[in-house]
């Protein structure tokens, strides 16, 4: 099947399925809770909502401009995602240790911006799924269903913040400090495969 013939729809299914699988809004869940552990209900929703308005406004912004953005700095795709890859290896480092939950040192950190808006949510992957999916379009009903595809899966990771942080009344302060070692473990594990697929570009390029 033709791009062409592709419909609007289809398209728009296409886009939400790659981009929310990649994205994966579950995965960031053991996350959030443990950044939000010592907020109260009120500064978690608004985390929840503000992440995942973080992490559109950056989608959008490389689904229109990224190539432009690239080029202009000489950045590859793979020295981004090598950076973000660091920075997730250092967070995690953070949670393993306990750092990370120092309530003095996350006061004047908004986690809504790093490290869940970006670069756990809108990620180099989905930066260049988006990227991909907006350089396909070409009518004006594939960019609407771009844009709502964009749109579904970030109110579907605000749902999933939202609704996670009813786990915390669940599992209080022992269960937090078991899912930060867990999810210490994981984003270490991202942040790794997140350099291993950089260094196999670099190498496949150089």
């Amino acid at each position: 099947m033709t791009l062409e013939s592709t419909s609007a729809l289809t398209f728009a299914i296409q886009a939400f399925v790659t981009i929310f699988v990649i994205m994966d809004p579950p995965g960031a869940i053991p996350i959030f809770l443990v950044l939000v552990a010592d907020k109260d209900a009120r500064v978690r929703r608004r985390l929840a909502w503000q992440a995942a308005g973080v992490s559109f406004l950056v989608i959008a912004t490389f689904a229109l401009f990224g190539r432009f953005i690239l080029n202009y700095l000489n950045v590859s795709m793979a020295a981004l995602q090598a950076a973000g890859g660091l920075l997730l290896l250092l967070i995690s480092l953070e949670l393993l240790t306990g750092r990370g939950a120092d309530p003095a040192k996350s006061e004047d950190a908004n986690i809504a911006l790093v490290p869940l808006g970006t670069p756990l949510l809108a990620g180099p992957g989905a930066i260049v799924a988006t990227m991909v999916f907006a350089q396909r379009v070409h009518s004006p009903s594939h960019a609407i269903g771009l844009v709502v595809a964009v749109i579904a899966v970030h109110l579907a990771i605000a749902i999933a913040l939202l609704s996670s942080t009813t786990i915390l009344r669940i599992i209080r302060e022992a269960g937090v400090t078991l899912v930060a070692r867990i999810a210490g473990l994981l984003l270490a594990a991202i942040a790794v495969q997140m350099l291993v697929d950089a260094i196999k570009t670099f190498s496949a390029t150089g």
